[in-house]
């Protein structure tokens, strides 16, 4: 059944019944409404009625929210984030009014005609589709082989790498080669320069764990874009131009961590895409690495045997433990693990029958043990490099600007925050738009999770229920009934370790009772950082959701 109510509101002015305004505070349903609701309310409805219902019908459903569907509202708030060149949070249930007030305000001062709106926004539709949609049918190019590098580079960027930050911006570039402003507009080998130097720069901070400061950072830039199209600057002069957090790593950092590191296991999620890549490279010819049928193989299997042992030598099992994973390791088969742990012998036979480039640099060695390991290493680091390369002034610079303080705020979520949490102070929490001063790593896990304790949007029972699977512990929250027998088992040495969200001490709290919860916090920043992200991300938080700021 579907019920329908009518309010009739006083049209007298300076009443204060707006129907936009009640609009936007009714909520019968109980579901918060979303950016895209409260967009096209605000565009339609000082429209008369059949305005309203031709543009809906003819314009605004068929051609963006019929098209976006759930990814309506991502679609409005990286629209906002390239026209205004500014980096805007990430659409959740807690900012979506916050956000809209943004989008009313840039289209008030920008359009004289919600209608000139409309007509506006509706022209990148079909750029945001092309950076969402994996497959891309349509054309891009009208130069067959150029059109297929753009395809493949777009998804590369926003489907094997996943940025979120660069949205904005490519959808900036991609009105620059389709429609151009003022005259002004990229052509193919631009913007493919453009997408190439983009993907290198987040394959190589990927590579290094780097994501910090991305998403609020790299909108900004796209106010540079005219200058791109212009030739006054590349995108690596803007890519190097900013601060710490945010630079492109050399080729000396490159090499240096990718020799000791595990990349099999630690890389997972770009490995396959960066051995294709590699492949591709030297081959001449595409890659399906996406493929199920395309795997990783290594070369001296996970589980050695007799013949292995034999053929690592006396400390096989050093070498083992120590190389496994390695780069140098590793190559990509289309055997879908038929090789296994069988010998060094039966895999180059295996090899034989491959027709990856791979095979050349190991069938034609009669042993594979350390040395070769770390010959084919050097040479896996090489390829790397040149695949995904830099100009040749910026392959052992410093690619930052040294002048520009790196500010030290960050989420619990990006790839490098336990590392920068680690050694530093805290100074404050920033929840959403709320700030708490902090003075410890357990304060800001007290503060945060007193945050999602007094939320109605958090279930706080299941958190208390599950904290095994959020924590890796049962006892990051007890109650007092349990702290007590802890207490009378190991003494007042543990005293400290636990806290009330006031942050007292068991001794210091005057009414106690069995169902106070304590925190522990006995944890370092890192083991801080690691719970808040944990938590997050069951939670399903946007990342700007929480920000830490250091001293």
């Amino acid at each position: 059944k579907m019920n329908v109510a009518v309010i009739f509101l006083d049209e007298r002015p300076y009443k204060g019944e707006n129907p936009q305004i009640i609009f936007e505070t009714l909520n019968s349903l109980g579901k918060p409404l979303s950016l895209s609701d409260l967009v096209r309310n605000f565009v339609l409805l000082p429209m008369d009625s059949k305005e309203q219902s031709d543009i809906y019908e003819e314009v605004w459903y068929p051609k963006v929210e019929e098209i976006f569907d759930d990814d309506s509202s991502k679609f409005f708030r990286d629209y906002l984030q390239y026209k205004t060149s500014s980096s805007l949070k990430v659409v959740s249930d807690n900012n979506t009014k916050e956000l809209y007030q943004q989008f009313k305000k840039f289209v008030d001062q920008n359009f004289e005609k919600h209608s000139d709106f409309i007509e506006d926004i509706v022209r990148y539709v079909k750029w945001y589709q092309w950076i969402i949609t994996e497959i891309i049918n349509s054309k891009i190019s009208t130069d067959k082989n150029n059109n297929e590098e753009i395809k493949e580079l777009l998804r590369n960027i926003f489907h094997d790498i996943k940025t979120e930050a660069f949205k904005p911006f490519v959808l900036g570039l991609l009105e620059y080669h389709q429609a151009g402003i003022n005259g002004n507009r990229l052509s193919d080998d631009l913007f493919i320069t453009t997408l190439q130097s983009i993907r290198t720069y987040l394959i190589r901070r990927r590579i290094l764990g780097l994501t910090g400061a991305e998403n609020t950072n790299i909108p900004i830039l796209s106010k540079k874009i005219s200058e791109i199209a212009n030739r006054k600057i590349s995108m690596f002069d803007l890519l190097t131009n900013m601060i710490y957090a945010l630079r492109l790593p050399n080729d000396i950092e490159l090499n240096s961590e990718l020799k000791t590191m595990n990349f099999y296991k630690d890389r997972d999620k770009y490995s396959k895409f960066i051995l294709g890549k590699i492949e591709e490279k030297n081959a001449k010819i595409a890659v399906d690495f996406r493929s199920e049928k395309v795997t990783i193989e290594h070369i001296m299997p996970q589980k050695i045997e007799s013949s292995w042992k034999v053929e690592l030598g006396n400390n096989f099992e050093e070498i083992h433990n120590e190389y496994l994973h390695n780069i140098g390791n590793l190559i990509l088969t289309e055997f879908n693990g038929e090789m296994g742990n069988k010998s060094f012998k039966e895999k180059k036979k295996k090899l034989q029958d491959s027709s990856l480039n791979y095979r050349l640099d190991v069938i034609d060695r009669d042993i594979w043990n350390k040395e070769s390991i770390l010959e084919h290493q050097d040479n896996m680091i090489s390829w790397l490099l040149e695949t995904f390369p830099l100009p040749e002034k910026l392959k052992q610079s410093f690619n930052w600007n040294i002048l520009l303080v790196d500010k030290p705020i960050f989420s619990p979520l990006e790839s490098d925050a336990q590392k920068r949490a680690t050694g530093n102070k805290p100074q404050k929490l920033q929840i959403d738009e709320k700030i708490k001063e902090v003075t410890s790593w357990p304060n800001v896990l007290i503060e945060f999770l007193k945050y999602l304790k007094n939320s109605p949007e958090f279930d706080w029972q299941f958190i208390i229920e599950n904290q095994l699977e959020l924590f890796g512990s049962t006892k990051v929250l007890i109650q007092w009934r349990v702290l007590k027998d802890i207490l009378e088992t190991n003494g007042t040495s543990h005293s400290d370790r636990y806290k009330t969200f006031e942050g007292r001490r068991w001794d210091k709290v005057k009414d106690l009772h069995e169902d106070m919860l304590f925190v522990y916090i006995n944890i370092s920043a890192s083991e801080c950082i690691r719970r808040i992200a944990s938590i997050m991300e069951k939670l399903d938080m946007p990342e700007d959701s929480i920000m830490i700021h250091l001293k």
